[in-house]
């Protein structure tokens, strides 16, 4: 926002009833913090709502984005009312959601579940990382669902890439369209990062599966066209655990070039995790090009690099790990990095 607040969401915590390890944790919150008035005065935080589990959702996931109006929208794991095949131990299969500032200063925010998965051929487990088109239109991936016969985790299912719009009558319901369910490890399976758009492409990362070696892959899905009336899926690069990178949880994102960057988890071998690059063909038909920028060594070096990348002016790449560095856990407690040309 352009006051400089910062906005996000914990998993836990809050106000709600959810029981974690039988201790009563919280189903999670949307909170908003505020920077100092006075120069290296502590920020200040504000809950703008706390998850009561159930049919509202709950363990909110990934990061949450603004619409012009100012309201914001994020995915929960869980919770949403519907589905029964996506986890033994939680309830529902996971919403998408909006959060609407108060009318009046002072007020509360108040929240609506713009879709509640159902599993099945539905989706299951929406990650978070939404992105919003011009006409109000909401993306996403989810985990899991989309395909019975695919049963690689404890949910049902390879996962989606789905596309939610707007009611065109005031008080009407959201319309969900599948873009894609991925079927098997040759598709890829259980993208665990939203997408981004690349014109009017859109672009994404799964966890695993690919042509590549089962090591997760990076995809474009295109808009339909005329003719075949379906988003079209390319696989842009499949990694195999054998010199490139494994496991790519994180979103991936674009330089002024039309480069993608990103991160995997793992190597398979040598490193604790990467920052790619992959250069777009120079003709059509042609592979995209793998380059690698950093391999992480694990502590005191950062270790299974999991959130996406960002840029600042100068081309300097910063993220996160979630272990590595110096802190007292065992392979380290995390560190945020920063990757230089």
């Amino acid at each position: 926002m352009r006051a400089g607040n910062l906005y996000g969401a914990t998993a836990y915590g809050g106000t709600g009833d959810c029981v974690l390890l039988g201790v009563k944790g919280g189903c999670g919150t949307v909170y908003e913090m505020y920077p100092p008035v006075q120069k290296g005065d502590a920020w200040k935080e504000t809950i703008l709502y706390s998850f009561k589990g159930g049919e509202d959702g709950y363990v909110p996931q990934g990061n949450l984005v603004f619409d012009s109006a100012g309201n914001l929208y994020g995915a929960t794991l869980f919770g949403g009312g519907k589905g029964t095949t996506c986890d033994p131990f939680y309830q529902y299969c996971g919403t998408v959601f909006e959060l609407s500032p108060p009318k009046r200063k002072g007020g509360e925010w108040t929240e609506k579940v713009l879709h509640s998965f159902a599993g099945g051929t539905d989706g299951a487990n929406p990650n978070g990382g939404l992105v919003l088109d011009g006409t109000g239109a909401i993306y996403g991936t989810t985990a899991a669902g989309g395909n019975n016969n695919c049963k690689t985790t404890a949910s049902v299912g390879c996962g989606t890439a789905f596309e939610l719009k707007p009611p065109v009558a005031r008080g009407a319901s959201w319309s969900e369209t599948m873009l894609h369910r991925f079927t098997d490890s040759q598709d890829g399976e259980n993208p665990s990062a939203g997408l981004i758009f690349g014109g009017s492409n859109l672009y994404g990362t799964t966890l695993t599966g690919g042509d590549g070696g089962g090591g997760g892959t990076v995809f474009r899905l295109a808009p339909p066209s005329k003719k075949s009336g379906r988003w079209k899926k390319d696989i842009l690069y499949g990694f195999d655990g054998t010199g490139d990178g494994l496991d790519v949880q994180s979103a991936v994102t674009f330089d002024s070039n039309g480069n993608l960057y990103g991160t995997t988890l793992d190597s398979g071998g040598t490193y604790y995790g990467i920052v790619f690059q992959l250069e777009p063909p120079k003709q059509k038909k042609r592979t995209w090009t793998f380059n690698l920028l950093y391999g992480f060594m694990a502590p005191p070096d950062g270790g299974q690099p999991a959130a996406a990348l960002v840029f600042d002016k100068a081309g300097n790449l910063y993220s996160t790990t979630t272990q590595g560095g110096t802190g007292a856990c065992t392979f380290g407690c995390g560190t945020v990095l920063k990757v230089s040309p």
